[in-house]
């Protein structure tokens, strides 16, 4: 037995390690943006190449400790190319890829000359690298694990011990309105766009009021980025008052995602006999995958992930793009495009879909990436950045009123679709949740905030802002009793989200 186990441990398997650690690490380090399923497909890819090199090299060297040896230089050096380039780009003014091209070039003949010197011996390297990378793999992978499993279960109460929870009444023998909450990623309030990304959206905003919408000329967010802003609005309260844990000195969000995916609004509805209804977003604090109904495009039988890409950019292969024989940011706006469709293209089954419901919708747009015009028809996101990514206010802008033409067109057929097919009048929201990027000072707040309240349109008024949206909802149709708060926001600098301070709304001193 002994004997069995010594063999087994010191047995060159490291490659097949070293070759999972790459793809778990950078999982690892973005898991609040992506589902850990993402990393399924290019973790069995990295393998299975991995393993593919290792039998190459075995048949060269004709020896097992040789072509682990080769085959985890060539891993490292692959996977680390693309960090070495982020880190110098910056600082050197000569033709990077091709130095730096060269000089791996150079490392990995050398590796493979090293690796076949009949003098060289690996083998008592072996035990020592199958303990580093199995470490290594496996921190990573616990860390993806600790951070994917959800802090509660889905019959739990919301997660902020302060949230302010009550039971929702619905009025017996009544079926109470599914309510339908769009939020449009960065969409600007009208005085905004028009004054400052020269976009006149006046023709959006008088067909929703045709269709019965109040739209709140004054309305701000309370907060100046997604996460802060959704766990507020899904929790009915201030973020400072829902949590001890959110203090200015804090960094870290993981608590403030699980808010999003555990809210009061979620958990109160659901009470009360709601069904919840979610869709694929491309950032995992705003995809409810627990929901009874989850929507989301194959991640399997699909185009390149995200995250995907983001792995391929951590290697050589980045520079596919460069010699013209592969579109990364064409085949990362797909999955971009590949969401928002699917929504747009369920409005008839959700309004037919047995209730009461709620249905939760983060539409990625007008966010960038930039991935439609005006008509719908596909644009290539990467000619509306430089090659760091970075967006100039002019392309910024430009994209931004493509997306918000086309999502703004889109948005009126959606909801002509949901009032056509439902049953009974449905509650609809459509809110920014907060305005555009490359914004300073209160415009950073100026949101599209829209209502479609049957029979109680009256009861809103210009200001009210995302905090109040359900407690207006509850306390108007299922019989809650929460008194609106006062409306305000809320600056949150990086890292330090949770370090508030107010700023005003400029509506509230006329």
């Amino acid at each position: 037995m002994k004997k069995n186990l010594s063999k087994i441990i010191n047995a060159p398997w490291y490659f097949f390690t070293f070759a999972a650690y790459p793809v778990l690490a950078l999982l690892d380090h973005n898991i609040s943006q992506v589902r850990y399923t993402a990393g399924i497909r290019p973790l069995i890819a990295s393998v299975m190449a991995a393993s593919l090199l290792f039998l190459l090299f075995r048949m060269t060297y004709r020896d097992w400790h040789r072509a682990a040896f080769a085959t985890t230089a060539i891993i490292v050096l692959f996977y680390t190319y693309g960090h070495v380039f982020d880190l110098i780009q910056n600082k050197l003014k000569i033709p990077l890829p091709a130095w730096l091209g060269g000089l791996w070039l150079v490392l990995t003949v050398l590796a493979l000359v090293w690796a076949g010197l009949p003098r060289a011996s690996f083998r008592g390297a072996a035990l020592t690298l199958n303990i580093i990378s199995l470490g290594l793999s496996l921190y990573s992978a616990s860390q993806v694990v600790q951070k994917s499993a959800p802090s509660i279960e889905q019959s739990d109460q919301p997660v902020d011990p302060h949230a302010p929870i009550q039971s929702l009444q619905i009025p017996s023998g009544q079926t109470p309105p599914d309510i339908y909450y769009f939020i449009l990623d960065s969409y600007g309030r009208s005085d905004l766009l028009k004054a400052n990304l020269q976009y006149d959206n006046s023709i959006f905003i008088s067909d929703l009021e045709k269709m019965g919408f109040y739209v709140a000329k004054c309305s701000q967010s309370n907060y100046p980025r997604t996460d802060v802003s959704l766990g507020s609005s899904l929790n009915l309260d201030y973020l400072q008052n829902l949590n001890d844990k959110f203090t200015p000195k804090n960094e870290d969000r993981t608590q403030l995602w699980e808010s999003i995916l555990h809210s009061t609004v979620r958990y109160e509805l659901e009470e009360a006999g709601y069904k919840s209804v979610a869709f694929a977003s491309g950032f995992a604090f705003t995809e409810m995958t627990s929901a009874d109904l989850y929507l989301s495009p194959s991640p399997v039988w699909s185009p390149l992930t995200e995250f995907e890409i983001l792995l391929i950019r951590t290697t050589p292969l980045r520079h596919l793009q460069d010699a013209g024989l592969v579109n990364l940011g064409q085949i990362d706006g797909e999955r971009y495009r590949e969401r928002t469709e699917l929504v747009l293209n369920d409005m008839e089954m959700l309004a037919r879909l047995a209730g009461p419901k709620f249905v939760f919708i983060h539409l990625v747009i007008p966010h960038p990436l930039f991935v439609f015009a005006p008509d719908g028809s596909p644009t290539d996101p990467s000619q509306f950045m430089d090659s760091k990514g970075i967006y100039s206010q002019d392309n910024y802008y430009k994209g931004y009123r493509n997306q918000a033409a086309f999502i703004s067109t889109q948005l009126v057929e959606a909801v002509s679709t949901l009032l056509a097919n439902s049953s009974r009048p449905p509650i609809i929201v459509i809110q920014g949740d907060h305005g555009p990027w490359l914004q300073t000072g209160s415009d950073q707040f100026k949101i599209l905030n829209a209502y479609y309240l049957p029979g109680h349109n009256d009861l809103l008024y210009p200001t009210i802002s995302p905090v109040n949206t359900f407690r207006l909802i509850f306390d108007t149709y299922l019989g809650a009793d929460y008194p609106l708060l006062k409306d305000i926001s809320y600056d949150s600098p990086v890292p330090y989200v949770f370090n508030f301070s107010t700023d005003k709304n400029p509506c509230l001193s006329h």
